[in-house]
């Protein structure tokens, strides 16, 4: 199990996600950056949990603002409210939560990426790849995914939509 990657899909056939995990942004309530796209902009500081997908995926995209790594991806969130940055980047539910305590910061509408959780297996075993297809597929529909993520204090991850076996 793991992340869906372009990179790996070279090798590695994939099912559908069973989990999937959004990408927000935190931001100020006072500060004018509306939609996502407004935070790729020079003198916007974003905190980040180093080498985390966000990290990651920012490092490509983003052009012109400033991506200010932190240990772990909870400390982004500190780091943001100390140093009073610009944006913080991270899972969106827990995003919600603090927003929802503090009002001098907001979660950006949408999300800047998604993390897709699937299964894999590697290219040419095609009898595997059907199964594992349909193996997501069922656990998905009959709620294991869920009760899993909440047992293990994955909350912050959403179980995928169906998706059609082929």
């Amino acid at each position: 199990m793991g992340r869906c990657d372009p990179a790996r899909a070279t090798e590695i056939v994939f099912t559908a996600p069973y989990a999937v995990i959004e990408g927000a942004y935190l931001v100020p309530t006072d500060l004018a950056l509306d939609t996502n796209q407004d935070v790729d902009r020079n003198g916007v500081r974003v905190a980040v949990g180093n080498n985390s997908a966000y990290d990651l995926y920012l490092t490509r995209t983003l052009k012109y603002a400033q991506l200010i790594r932190v240990p772990t991806s909870p400390e982004a969130v500190d780091v943001f409210l100390k140093d009073k940055l610009e944006v913080a980047a991270g899972v969106k539910q827990p995003l919600i939560q603090l927003a929802k305590t503090n009002p001098n910061v907001r979660v950006m509408d949408g999300r800047f990426m998604v993390i897709e959780q699937a299964m894999g297996t590697p290219k040419g075993r095609e009898a595997g790849a059907l199964y594992l297809r349909e193996f997501v597929e069922e656990i998905k529909a009959s709620g294991f995914v869920t009760r899993r993520l909440d047992k293990s204090g994955q909350g912050d991850a959403a179980v995928a939509p169906r998706a059609l076996v082929q």
